[in-house]
């Protein structure tokens, strides 16, 4: 996954939030936009780990079960 720029320009958005939640944030002093921005870049990772998982399953599987039946493939000089 391509790592987030952080230093990517800003966009403009419109969103619809729940008008007592965002006058409590206001109120609290928080950074909505920020906010916002950072919990959707986690979202985004999380989802784009889980599809990655789901669309991989099959080859992970298969290679976890080629590890169970002949080892490591460097085993041999590990020194741990």
């Amino acid at each position: 996954m391509p790592r987030f720029d952080k230093d990517a320009p800003k966009k403009a958005t419109n969103l619809s939030l729940n008008s007592k939640v965002l006058e409590m944030a206001r109120e609290l002093g928080m950074n909505v936009s920020q906010t916002v921005d950072g919990l959707l870049a986690a979202e985004v990772k999380r989802l784009y780990w889980e599809r990655w998982n789901e669309e991989n399953k099959d080859a992970v599987a298969a290679y976890n079960a080629r590890i169970a039946k002949e080892g490591l493939p460097l085993a041999r000089y590990r020194s741990f």
